[in-house]
């Protein structure tokens, strides 16, 4: 099958990094790049037809998942739950998520031979700005194993900052002929200027590439010479390729507006430190990144000035400082105001990560203590640190015998603890997540409980315990725990 013939990406940002080509198409004009530029025609077939989808890095004994992970099902059925959106997910979810992305298994069972899992997978990791995983997931397959996994590895490669190696896997990888854009820009990458400009000559001289996009090209290998004062087009929507290009001719395009991918660039040592801390905070949001990357950036340097992310950083160096120096004075001065920080900034969870188990050794005052339990159950560590606390009044015995899970005869303060209780106590799976079961649809019945505590967000308690007793019934005891106490602490859902 020619590569055109291929499912469209749910990602619709992707570089067209590759030239493509149907056979229809092959009968009237040549295909258009995100460019505009025209190029020959080309027909490119897969460089494998071996099963991509079973492919990952985390093995069942890590994931404590069946290698029968997706049962009997229909690839577009796990791709279109895959693709829904997730950006409000409590963190427990996110992280869990994730795992499922990555996670080593068995193709659905009846499936065709192919990779459209293994590419709705890799999309899905792009969409949350999951790009050190997404890349090691590619890695498992390689990137020229065909050029729908080309086209991810190479814009991953963009964002991350590691562009030539992938024009090095293009260089090497027999069967993929690049699209205009990518052979300029990899020849360029690699100092072959010479090449790059009688290919940009070449094209404007039988007229496929437009006077705009000769500019552009011209501008990025040759900044110093373009003098025709034509502004670049502005594509859209933006590739990963354009973002570099307009990079490299000094007009940096915005990434706070782009899809979360993006924001990965500013984690380079290029860019400055409030951008590097701004795409930190987006992408520890989403769980994409680890919280030591925030530690990291938030101690790198003092303050520069005041107000928004300044105040967030200055507030945590201070608590890092008290509980480094092991002051419990401090702590209790500096804990309030990092934690009112870190709740505006919605980081609680990569806060309570990198605090958590320091602030369980310190005796501290009443009010430090009540921010202090907070920080402990949000923890991943949140069942050792909560052993010998007594409780402060009747919310926090319910969030301890939960963290415990242990909530037979607890009584819930309000109707949310109420429905958490019952997915502990007396826990209901729905019909429509047991016929999933009874297929082996372990991985869709994770991803629908997903969509249920959406639907508990919105106040539909019943989707609530529903959720959590169909994680729980899937042996994730501890994704329940800890979304149960995010769905009660974080207080965003009612």
């Amino acid at each position: 099958m020619a590569w055109a013939d291929q499912p469209l990406s749910a990602i619709d940002w992707l570089s067209q990094s590759l030239v493509s080509t149907s056979t229809a198409s092959s009968l009237t004009e040549p295909p258009v790049t995100p460019l505009g530029i025209q190029t020959n025609m080309v027909t490119v077939q897969p460089l494998r037809a071996d099963s991509a989808d079973g492919l990952g890095i985390l093995p069942p004994a890590v994931t404590g998942l069946p290698s029968t992970l997706w049962g009997t099902d229909d690839v577009a059925d796990i791709a279109t739950l895959l693709a829904q959106d997730n950006s409000q997910d409590l963190p427990a979810l996110q992280s869990q998520l994730l795992t499922l992305l990555l996670a080593i298994s068995d193709p659905p069972l009846g499936a065709p031979a192919g990779e459209a899992l293994f590419l709705a997978r890799v999309d899905k990791l792009l969409a949350i700005g999951a790009l050190d995983q997404a890349r090691a997931l590619l890695d498992t397959a390689g990137a020229a194993r065909s050029p729908e996994i080309f086209r991810r590895y190479f814009d991953v490669a963009l964002l991350i900052g590691d562009e030539d190696r992938a024009c090095q896997s293009l260089k090497t990888a027999p069967g993929l002929a690049p699209a205009l854009p990518t052979r300029i820009f990899c020849l360029a990458r690699a100092g072959d200027f010479d090449t790059a400009m009688l290919t940009l000559d070449t094209s404007r001289a039988l007229g496929t590439v437009s006077p705009e996009e000769a500019a552009l090209l011209t501008r990025f290998m040759e900044p110093e010479l373009d003098d025709t004062g034509i502004t670049p087009i502005m594509p859209n929507p933006v590739t990963p390729l354009i973002f570099r290009i307009y990079e490299a001719i000094g007009e940096p395009l915005p990434d706070t507006t782009l899809p979360l991918a993006f924001t990965y660039a500013d984690l380079s040592e290029n860019a400055g430190w409030k951008a590097q801390l701004e795409a930190v905070e987006r992408l520890s949001r989403m769980g994409s990144v680890t919280p030591n990357l925030l530690l990291g950036l938030y101690t790198q340097q003092k303050p520069a000035a005041s107000g928004g992310v300044w105040d967030r950083v200055a507030a945590f160096q201070a608590l890092d400082a008290a509980i480094t120096a092991k002051d419990q004075a401090q702590i209790e001065a500096t804990l309030p105001k990092a934690w009112e920080k870190m709740t505006e900034a919605r980081l609680e969870v990569p806060f309570a990560t990198i605090f958590g188990p320091a602030l369980a050794g310190f005796a501290l005052s009443p009010e430090a203590q009540a921010i202090a339990v907070q920080v402990m159950l949000l923890s991943p560590q949140y069942e050792t640190l909560i052993q010998g606390i007594a409780p402060q009044d009747a919310q926090q015995a319910f969030l301890l015998a939960l963290a415990r899970g242990s909530l037979q005869g607890v009584t819930a303060p309000d109707a949310m603890d109420a429905a958490i209780a019952s997915a502990f106590v007396a826990p209901t799976l729905p019909a429509t997540l047991q016929a999933r079961l009874d297929q082996g649809q372990i991985g869709q019945a994770i991803l629908a409980a997903m969509t249920q505590m959406r639907q508990g967000e919105a106040g539909d308690l019943r989707a609530v315990t529903e959720g959590l007793s169909t994680l729980r019934h899937l042996g994730l005891e501890d994704v329940a725990r800890r979304s149960a106490l995010q769905l009660v602490l974080l207080k965003r859902l009612l």
